[in-house]
């Protein structure tokens, strides 16, 4: 289940996530996010703007989900459909049966496409089979469903283990050979999970002392917690030098728990996703750093692939999926794979803000105000 992408090689790659934030804005500025420019072709479509794409997004945990992913993709199959298309839209609230229930009642309803999300890439591969029995092509989104699917569109996984691995040595210095780790992973039933843990170890194995490891079952937070617990009741408060926390959620999590432990400084913990919390506590130092994932393009690229997909616009559909991927049921999966950005307090304003995810009013609540003119957030 390797990625197979055009990055040589980690300090490249690592270039590239930190490259990437001005890439992303310019996208927005010639209004690729907006949908502006993709909406033409000389191709004969095989069905017209009335289309109906099935979204199926895991969980209600992670912010973005549906806050960000879910309108930003409604909001262009409009824009590609002349507001012609809909979006069907179901969240499996992180339980598996869910989703195979969900995706089970769009073949019925014999929506145009899917894009799912998967909860468990094992578990959705029979209704991914019967999806392409029914002719209903599949796109898998963020995450890399098993089963004959038609095309993947993510961020580079293994990047995003990379950018918070070499952040967390980086910010250790001198002290990270010494420095007791503990690493808070995720789900193991998500295959991005292997793939954030593979890029986070090939920064920290030698660099410093990884002393617990834990899988963390549907990412959630309260598992995390308690994970953080047993590591705090085993190290010791004042021995964790650092915490690599697969994502924001766990990560509010094990900031939680090195409080209630009595840490008089919280070390340092990544994170992933750029939830709003996140960058919150990352204003005020309670959270080091967080990768944030460009999910405009991803989203807006993913609902591009839907439509060209329908529309038979091979063309345009093969522009956007120029990588490929293997998964365990399938080789040379056509893919997309995002870039991303370590966003740390150094450059907020320049990610979050400049792409329009958050305004530094949401950003610098009252409670949040003091610490944002420390750090010259205004």
């Amino acid at each position: 289940m390797n990625a197979r992408t055009p990055h040589t090689s980690a300090v490249r790659r690592i270039g590239i996530a930190l490259a990437a934030s001005a890439s992303a804005m310019s996208l927005t500025a010639c209004g690729v996010i907006d949908g502006i420019g993709g909406g033409d072709s000389s191709a004969s479509p095989e069905k017209g703007d009335d289309i109906t794409v099935g979204l199926l997004l895991p969980d209600k945990d992670t912010a973005r989900f549906e806050k960000f992913d879910y309108p930003l993709i409604k909001k262009e199959v409009g824009n590609l459909t002349d507001d012609k298309g809909k979006v069907v839209y179901a969240n499996a609230g992180a339980s598996p049966e869910k989703q195979s229930e969900q995706f089970q009642q769009m073949i019925d309803e014999k929506v145009d496409v899917v894009l799912v999300d998967a909860v468990d890439a094992k578990a959705i591969a029979p209704q991914v089979q019967k999806s392409k029995d029914a002719g209903i092509p599949v796109i898998a989104y963020d995450r890399l469903a098993e089963g004959p699917i038609d095309a993947y569109v993510s961020h580079d996984n293994e990047l995003v283990g990379e950018v918070q691995g070499r952040s967390l040595v980086e910010e250790l210095g001198d002290k990270a050979a010494s420095s007791k780790v503990v690493m808070m992973n995720g789900d193991p039933a998500d295959p991005n999970t292997d793939r954030f843990k593979k890029g986070a170890l090939t920064e920290l194995d030698g660099a410093v002392n990884i002393v617990k490891k834990y899988d963390t079952e549907k990412w959630s937070p309260e598992a995390a917690k308690a994970n953080m617990q047993k590591a705090i009741a085993s190290v010791g408060v004042s021995g964790i030098g650092a915490v690599y926390s697969a994502n924001d959620g766990m990560a509010g999590a094990v900031i939680d728990a090195l409080k209630e432990a009595g840490a008089s400084t919280i070390p340092p913990v990544t994170g992933q996703d750029a939830n709003l919390d996140a960058v919150q506590r990352i204003v005020s130092g309670e959270q080091f750093m967080t990768v944030y994932k460009p999910f405009l393009l991803e989203a807006t690229n993913a609902a591009k692939m839907a439509v060209y997909r329908v529309q038979g616009r091979d063309l345009e559909f093969d522009s956007l999926t120029q990588e490929s991927v293997d998964s365990p049921t399938q080789d040379d999966i056509p893919a997309q794979l995002v870039t991303v950005i370590a966003l740390t307090q150094s450059n907020i304003e320049e990610t979050v803000v400049k792409d329009g995810v958050y305004t530094v009013d949401q950003i610098c609540t009252p409670e949040y105000k003091a610490d944002c003119d420390r750090i010259g957030l205004k």
